[in-house]
């Protein structure tokens, strides 16, 4: 895949934030509903440049944390900061505007328009009208999706209308793109597709905070990993770290677990 040219990074209008600070810092949220809290005193942070993992099993709380942190849900304690601003009250669409970018994992495009079209309707909005095509065809051509162009996006594989996806992501510069399942409903080919997007966008210094199932695939891709609990995190670290951890392969991995062509995790531990 070709680096990405600097037509697809734009100086951000949101403040910088100070040397030394994580882009994202998140101390001590909590949710509740009714009387069951299920997230309890949540910490983490992701810095600029870095793709970050949260892992779980069903019901461990990281897909309500993944919720708060892109703004569909608010905390009921705790605090976000984003770039050096706390943003735990503001809306979705102001934490877009300040840089951070969602991928549902539901299916977001208008299934019934080309790949170009869909990604102009977010031009629209974003990019002053002389400069739309250009910028079309430079993400086009950045994601690979120049010879899809014409195509409708809902007769596109799943692995396609993610990287559609990601690429009207860019439209609008982010600091940060939070990827909820993307492996879902993609092929082999399509996952090593989103690995080598994260890569790039790691390289642009866009960091990437991302929740999926599949935790072999996420391994492959971050640089460090949160797997919860009982709504608490359990354990953080490398992959490697995470691997080795007894407490992680007893609530979440299994003994058994490895990656392809690595130790079984079992083996990685005194």
């Amino acid at each position: 895949m070709h680096a990405f040219s600097p037509e697809l990074t734009r100086p951000s209008s949101s403040p910088p934030h100070e040397p030394g600070e994580s882009l994202l810092c998140v101390q001590g949220l909590v949710k509740r509903f009714g009387r069951r809290q299920v997230v309890c005193g949540v910490d983490l942070e992701v810095g600029s440049g870095e793709i970050v993992g949260l892992l779980g099993a069903n019901g461990a709380g990281k897909s309500t944390t993944f919720r708060m942190l892109v703004g569909l849900l608010a905390p009921d304690a705790g605090m976000i900061r984003f770039a050096g601003e706390e943003i735990t009250s503001l809306p979705m669409f102001l934490r877009a505007r300040r840089g951070m970018g969602y991928l549902a994992q539901e299916p977001t495009i208008f299934a019934h328009l080309s790949v170009a079209d869909n990604i102009r309707m977010v031009l629209e909005h974003h990019c002053p009208r002389r400069e739309r095509e250009a910028r079309l065809d430079a993400l086009l051509a950045e994601l690979r999706l120049t010879s899809l162009r014409d195509a409708i996006a809902g007769r596109c594989s799943g692995g396609e209308r993610r990287r559609l996806e990601i690429t009207r992501a860019l439209v609008v510069d982010p600091k940060l793109l939070f990827f909820d399942e993307p492996f879902a409903g993609v092929d082999p080919k399509s996952r090593d597709d989103i690995r080598a997007i994260s890569q790039e966008l790691k390289q642009r210094g866009i960091s990437v905070l991302i929740t999926d199932h599949n935790a072999e695939a996420i391994m492959q891709m971050v640089d460090r990993l949160y797997v919860m609990e009982s709504g608490s995190i359990l354990a953080s670290g490398t992959p490697a770290e995470i691997i080795a951890n007894p407490e992680v392969r007893r609530a979440y991995l299994g003994d058994s677990f490895m990656l392809p062509g690595g130790p079984v995790a079992g083996a990685l531990s005194p």
